[in-house]
């Protein structure tokens, strides 16, 4: 398989090798609509044959705005055999944000999937070709199903190559205007091989792709599963979520921080953590229970779990692996393709993103940011000169963003953001990201927002748990205060949070409040919130409901 050095390669590869071993597995009503790497082989090279159609310049721009789902994929890889460029669109993005990605990047068409109302996000698409699909129950432009009738598969195939600049992905934008990063075919592969070699993961790899396609972690994933030869199976819904990655009992599985939360709530709503301690204490139902739950969360079969994009608490950690379900914490940007650090089954340690990768450099700059070299560096923000080369040192290190440490043996733990950092007005710099984790071991909590800017002392903002939204204020506020007594004094004196305001709405994507990777969006929640900081601190409670 050494002939494989682009995505492209590797679907050629296995459609040539395995063509009637199964690629996408779609769930439509219920049922499995399942396309073999031969039959998608085909499909693909008509959607590429009408993309050519449209007579477009060469290397041009096409737009992706879907959900995870088989045409997902299948797009993706009809954009590289016409040798054009993907955008791929988050699809929980509203009309304006896709208008402006759509200008910014200069797309020349679009495909759209499966999405949840595409009528209020279509008015932010200009006069360009759409391809919409209707099994998703889309009739917008051309229809992919038409498409794949009338044209014949494409004949003559763009021959990827490692440098060809494969695809735009823009940034979730915690913090201002979403840039886009470019990347080749050679950096999506090299990134792929390296969680391959990492975790020396399967053929035939089985798969369950959730987290948006949009987010270089997941592309990543999926294009380790081409690769493989790998066996890629969707959501339905959100409400068949659970059982559909219960079916499916992936390999490898992937989670954001709140993931994880989420899964916790629901084992602690049907199995209350004294219970749940009460059955692990009995060694003949020990291993009964751990067995059972991890096959209810549909990671039986997984060989490797982890957790990434976000901080996670050690506590959560540490939870699951009463559980006998070992999550691995690593980190890396969109910038770096993902290859930058991680925590192994041979070098693990709790609270750290592990140890810098095999294949790259590493190091602190003068102020504790973390410094980052590897093959698969970004090719640069489009359009935006000055600012990529704002966030390269001289020796064409990419600068991260993020302040870290490393111990004595090497792991590297994230102490913060630059950006994140905040002056109370007794003139003391917090880093947020420390307390805000410490925090996160209640499980009353979902969400955190340390902010201080303009007071004497940094408060929380929260949103609450489902198991938080069942407690009495009371009980709410007890357990609240009991978490704030017990962190703060383990930390400086201007670091000490003195309240714990509860927001009255939940941050999500909807509301701008999070990015679609379930990240906190700081700027947003502070522009809103940061008139009232001096009137929450000066109440007399301790827990303020807002």
């Amino acid at each position: 398989m050494s002939e494989i050095f682009t995505p492209l390669d590797a679907f050629l590869y296995w459609e040539e090798q395995a063509p009637n071993q199964i690629f996408l597995k779609q769930p439509i009503n219920g049922q499995y609509v399942t396309y073999t790497y031969a039959e998608a082989g085909k499909e693909i090279r008509k959607i590429a044959s009408a993309l050519k159609s449209y007579n477009l310049p060469e290397k041009s721009h096409i737009a992706l705005l879907s959900k995870n789902c088989a045409h997902w994929c299948m797009a993706d890889i009809a954009i590289m055999m016409c040798g054009y460029v993907s955008i791929p669109i988050y699809p929980t993005l509203n009309a304006t944000s896709i208008n402006q990605i759509l200008v910014h990047s200069e797309a020349k068409a679009i495909i759209i999937g499966k999405l949840d109302d595409f009528s209020v996000q279509k008015p932010g698409i200009p006069e360009m070709p759409i391809i919409s699909v209707k099994l998703y129950n889309e009739d917008e432009g051309d229809s992919w199903e038409d498409l794949i009738e009338y044209h014949q598969p494409l004949q003559n195939i763009n021959k990827q190559q490692p440098d060809d600049l494969h695809t735009i992905i823009y940034t979730s934008g915690t913090t201002g205007t979403p840039k886009g990063v470019m990347h080749t075919s050679g950096n999506l592969m090299v990134s792929a091989d390296t969680l391959t070699t990492l975790f020396a993961l399967p053929n035939n790899l089985r798969l369950f792709s959730y987290l948006p396609l949009a987010h270089v972690a997941e592309r990543v994933l999926i294009n380790a599963g081409v690769r493989l030869g790998g066996v890629i199976s969707f959501a339905e819904s959100l409400e068949t979520f659970a059982s559909d990655l219960e079916k499916t009992q992936p390999q490898i599985f992937f989670a954001v921080p709140r993931i994880w939360t989420k899964f916790r709530e629901k084992i602690l709503e049907s199995l209350p953590q004294k219970k749940l301690d009460f059955l692990l204490g009995i060694p003949v139902l020990n291993s009964f229970i751990k067995k059972k739950l991890k096959k209810k969360l549909g990671l039986s079969e997984a060989v490797f779990i982890c957790s990434a994009a976000a901080p996670i608490a050690s506590s959560m950690v540490e939870w699951y692996r009463k559980l006998g379900i070992i999550i691995y914490q690593g980190y890396g940007m969109t910038e770096d393709c993902c290859v930058s650090h991680f925590n192994t089954n041979t070098d693990d340690k709790i609270g750290t993103v592990g140890k810098t990768l095999y294949n790259v450099k590493a190091r602190l700059s003068d102020v504790g940011e973390i410094c980052i070299k590897n093959e698969c560096l970004m090719k640069g923000y489009y359009k935006e000169p000055e600012i990529t080369a704002s966030v390269f040192d001289s020796e064409g290190y990419l600068k991260t963003g993020d302040i870290g440490e490393f111990d004595h043996d090497g792991f590297l733990t994230i102490t913060g953001r630059v950006k994140d950092q905040f002056k109370t007005d007794k003139g003391k710099y917090i880093s947020p990201s420390y307390i805000e984790l410490t925090l996160s071991k209640n499980t009353d909590i979902e969400q955190i927002c340390v902010v201080g800017t303009g007071i004497p002392q940094p408060i929380a903002l929260i949103t609450l748990s489902e198991l938080g939204k069942l407690k009495s204020k009371e009980d709410l506020s007890s357990s609240l205060i009991e978490g704030v007594n017990t962190m703060n004094p383990s930390l400086e004196k201007h670091e000490k949070i003195e309240k714990v305001v509860i927001m009255k709405e939940d941050w999500n994507v909807d509301n701008g409040l999070t990015t679609p990777t379930m990240k906190v969006k700081r700027n947003s929640i502070e522009k809103i919130h940061l008139q009232f900081y001096k009137s929450w601190f000066e109440m007399d409670d301790k827990v303020i409901f807002e």
